[in-house]
């Protein structure tokens, strides 16, 4: 039987294709593939720091305030509660175009050298614009899939940092080596992205399919190819010197195996067409099996008697309640649902269980943040050659990625099998980090590579596993803010950790060298360290606050054992109204949609079709 008998069932199915939930999947993909540009400032930094002149504690400032506008998403998650997504893609488009056009114009000295509070404006800006499209598609795609948020949040989120990696081999091919034109490619780039798909991204109605995990594994093998590619390119590119056409080459290696995604998408529709096309041909390979809901009886707290319907006196609490409004509305605050249940924003925000969160992400990936951050400076004062530090930089977005989609994938495994908690895999993951912190320490030689290495998987990991654990703790209706609330951890860790303890001690440093070698600073004029002093008090600091946060994460292991033993995707199972495809093992198509608990008996019903009409069910019993 031929798929497409008319140029009119290839169009029904290419709108199929463009309406799915797996082609939303892929638009995402794309989106989070170009908006990881926050990740690339090592590479722009020193042009940032020459061109305007600035010390190395102004470009951390710089840094503070790169890192504060991409995790000050609040604003983002905000608007995404009450408009539609293509709104939040919209206004990231616009704030990104803008930031780092400005920032593009001011290095170029295309306008007059900028205040360093009009730099960290426009950074901040630019930076901010990223959580609009990232929050709307990846809490799109977390509500669609809410069973597989685990390895949705980790797939997403890693593809963020990927973006790193494949933004360099972009820039490479169009702009070879003019590090300046770097910022105009991610000023316009990830803005075309997200107005192409801008009525694609969107929460759709529910549809449970057991064969989910599969298809998201088939993505996740996707992007591995993606990221092995780009390993494999960064090591020929270390070596050897590209041209353009060479660079293009590489990049359009990286596109085509990033585009194999929508070959995934494609081969699901497929399959969901073919069992549409059987069950038009053959009624009796489509069943419909619903659920015949029992009348409902009256809730038990209501009294029959109707002499009770009398106006009962006012009690001593509703007389407190009426005439102190507040103070009940700050007892609501602090009187939170069960763990797992729908938590309001302020609720969330002033729990214990989020508290502990904010303040172990903030000890380390604040930390991590920080070697992220200054691996241009840390590879210049170590004496490392400019492609290094180039590697250095493309490395951590690599394993950044790994990072997040292990975690990710890796937690949803063991949480299902074995419900072992994420807070557990959080506290080792937070741990591990302090090796990378040590490294970079103590300056052993080529430590660089594996403590890029390190900490690029643990920043990853940390963020990835925070995002699901906050999705499980406090519920999704008020995701889109909460997992904001969630990312401010890191601009805050930043601040403390890189402008006032990295930034401070590294300057402090560069001082005593020119000093020791008789030289006198002039206005304007950079500090310069050399040698391993430069950074190693400030990263045993770093390790000491992130076994601090270890520890403060243990305490949410011990708060929610508990809980994660317990079957947390229950009631996403159990939801009154949502459908669940599936296919029977046969060729058949079957459709079953669950009612909530109240349900008593089941029947089905065989549905004849007529071959120009979607299936649809017999209004007769």
């Amino acid at each position: 039987m031929a798929l497409f008998n008319s140029w009119q069932e290839l169009r029904l199915f290419a709108l199929q294709v463009f309406a799915g939930k797996w082609f939303m999947v892929f638009a995402t993909i794309l989106i989070m593939s170009v908006n990881g540009s926050s990740y690339m400032f090592g590479l722009y930094s020193n042009d940032i720091k020459s061109s305007l002149g600035y010390d190395q504690s102004t470009l951390n400032l710089i840094s503070f305030f790169k890192d504060l506008g991409g995790n000050l998403g609040v604003l983002a998650g905000l608007i995404n509660e009450v408009s539609p997504p293509w709104v939040v893609l919209s206004v990231g488009a616009a704030m990104n175009f803008f930031g780092y056009f400005m920032i593009w114009m001011s290095i170029a000295g295309h306008i007059a050298k900028p205040h360093v509070w009009q730099m960290c404006l426009y950074i901040c800006i630019a930076a901010n614009s990223l959580s609009f499209p990232n929050t709307a598609a990846l809490v799109a795609c977390v509500k669609n899939f809410p069973e597989s948020r685990g390895s949705v949040i980790g797939f997403l989120k890693g593809l963020i940092v990927l973006s790193g990696a494949i933004l360099t081999q972009l820039y490479h091919a169009i702009y070879k080596d003019d590090s300046e034109a770097l910022v105009l490619l991610i000023a316009w780039l990830p803005a075309a992205v997200s107005l192409v798909f801008l009525r694609t991204i969107r929460i759709m109605k529910r549809v449970r399919q057991p064969n989910k995990l599969r298809v998201f594994c088939n993505f996740l093998y996707v992007s591995l190819g993606v990221a092995a590619s780009l390993m494999a390119l960064i090591i020929i590119q270390n070596r050897l010197r590209f041209n353009r056409l060479q660079y293009a080459a590489s990049a359009s290696v990286v596109l085509v195996l990033l585009f194999l995604s929508l070959y995934v998408v494609i081969n699901e529709e497929l399959k969901l067409w073919k069992h549409k096309k059987q069950g038009q041909t053959d009624p009796s390979k489509f069943t419909l099996m619903t659920e015949n809901p029992r009348i409902s009886e009256p809730p038990s707290h209501v009294n029959e008697n109707p002499e009770s319907s009398e106006p009962q006196p006012i009690t001593n609490r509703a007389l407190v309640s009426s005439q102190m409004p507040y103070l009940c509305w700050v007892k609501k605050i602090f009187k939170a649902p069960d763990r797992g249940e729908d938590y309001t924003i302020l609720q969330a925000a002033f729990s214990i269980d989020m508290i502990i969160l904010f303040t172990a992400l903030t000890c380390s990936a604040g930390g991590s943040l920080t070697a992220i951050d200054n691996l241009g400076q840390l590879g210049s004062s170590l004496g490392y050659p400019g492609h290094s530090i180039t590697t250095f930089i493309s490395l951590v977005s690599i394993w950044n990625f790994l990072g997040r989609v292990t975690a990710g994938f890796a937690s949803e495994i063991l949480l299902a099998k074995y419900m072992f908690p994420r807070p557990s895999m959080l506290t080792a993951v937070i741990l591990l980090s302090c090796v990378g912190h040590l490294l970079i320490a103590f300056g052993v030689p080529h430590s660089l590579y594996f403590a890029s290495i390190i900490t690029g998987f643990c920043y990853g990991a940390q963020l990835s596993l925070l995002f699901v654990i906050i999705s499980e703790l406090f519920g999704l209706k008020y995701y889109s803010t909460l997992y904001n609330v969630g990312a401010l951890s890191s601009p805050l860790g930043s601040y403390i950790f890189n402008v006032k303890v990295a930034g401070h001690l590294y300057d402090k440093e560069a001082r005593k060298q020119m000093e020791a070698l008789g030289l006198v600073r002039k206005a304007g004029q950079e500090l310069t360290c050399n040698g391993g002093r430069c950074y190693k008090m400030a990263f045993l600091v770093i390790t000491v606050a992130t076994l601090f946060g270890c520890l403060v994460s243990f305490i949410l292991v011990l708060r929610t054992r508990r809980f994660y033993k317990s079957d947390i995707y229950k009631k996403f199972r159990e939801e009154k109204g949502e459908t669940e495809i599936m296919s029977t093992g046969n060729g058949n198509t079957l459709v079953e949609i669950e009612n909530s608990a109240a349900v008593s008996t089941s029947s089905t019903l065989t549905v004849a079709a007529p071959p120009e009409t979607q299936p649809r069910a017999n209004k007769e019993p």
